[in-house]
C-alpha cells in the first residue's frame, strides 16, 4: 500500500512539474517582444548641378520656333529606341494671361501620326531657370536653358530623379555647323555622357498641321 501511494505521489509530482514548464513556455512567449520591421526608408536623390544659366537670358528672346537636333541621355526608352527617333519641333510663346509661364508646344511622330504635346514652364526667381511641374512637387522638372546665341542654337538642361538629359536645339535644320556640335560633344562629356548616349534627331520631315484628336497634356519621360 505504500508503494502504491508513493507512486502516485510520484506522477502528481511529475505533472505538477509539466504544468509548471509549459506555464513558463507560455508566460516567456507572451511576454517576448514581436519584432518589429523597419520603417521603409525612401531612397534619397540627390540633385545634379546643373548648368549656369547663360548670363543674362531674355526668355523673350528665346520664345519661337526650335528644332530637335541632338540629345544625351541614358533615359532607357532612348537607348532601346534611339535609332527610331523623330523629327520633333519646339515651339515657346509668352501667353498673354501670365508674365511667369511660358507655353511650350512639342510636334512629333508617333505610329506615323503627327501628335502635339502642351506644356507649360513656369519661370524661377533665377534667369534661364524653369521649371516643369508634375503631379507632386518630386515629379517636377528643372530646366536650365545653359548656352544660346538667340538666333541658331539653345543648349538646354533638363533634370527629374536626380537623372539628367541635355538637348541641343536650332533655329534651323540646315545651321548644323561642326563647331556647335562639337560644343554640345564636349558639355555632354562633362555630365558623364560619351558618344554612345548621344541621339542625334532627323532633320527633314517635320510636322505641321495637327488633328486636334492628337493634342494631348503630359509630362515626357526623357
Amino acid at each position: 500500500m505504500a508503494g502504491l501511494w508513493r507512486c502516485m505521489l510520484a506522477v502528481v509530482l511529475l505533472m505538477l512539474v509539466c504544468l509548471w514548464g509549459i506555464t513558463e513556455a507560455v508566460g516567456g512567449a507572451r511576454s517576448r517582444p514581436r519584432p518589429q520591421r523597419r520603417p521603409h526608408k525612401k531612397p534619397k536623390v540627390e540633385p545634379i548641378d546643373l548648368a549656369q544659366p547663360a548670363p543674362s537670358i531674355d526668355i523673350q528672346q528665346i520664345t519661337g520656333t526650335w528644332y530637335l537636333l541632338n540629345t544625351a541621355s541614358k533615359c532607357s526608352h532612348l537607348i532601346n529606341h534611339g535609332t527610331k527617333v523623330e523629327p520633333t519641333v519646339m515651339t515657346l510663346t509668352r501667353p498673354a494671361d501670365s508674365v511667369q509661364t511660358l507655353s511650350v508646344s512639342t510636334k512629333t511622330r508617333h505610329n506615323h501620326q503627327c501628335w502635339e504635346i502642351l506644356q507649360v514652364y513656369h519661370l524661377t526667381s533665377t534667369p534661364g531657370r524653369l521649371t516643369l511641374k508634375g503631379a507632386r512637387p518630386e515629379l517636377n522638372i528643372d530646366i536650365v536653358i545653359g548656352e544660346t546665341d538667340y538666333t541658331s542654337y539653345a543648349i538646354m538642361y533638363y533634370q527629374k530623379h536626380g537623372k539628367m538629359t541635355l538637348k541641343l536645339y536650332g533655329r534651323s535644320v540646315d545651321n548644323l555647323s561642326e563647331p556647335m556640335l562639337t560644343k554640345f560633344e564636349e558639355l555632354a562629356e562633362k555630365q558623364g555622357f560619351s558618344l554612345a548616349y548621344l541621339f542625334p534627331f532627323p532633320t527633314y520631315s517635320h510636322c505641321g498641321a495637327v488633328d486636334r484628336d492628337h493634342i494631348i497634356n503630359c509630362v515626357p519621360t526623357c
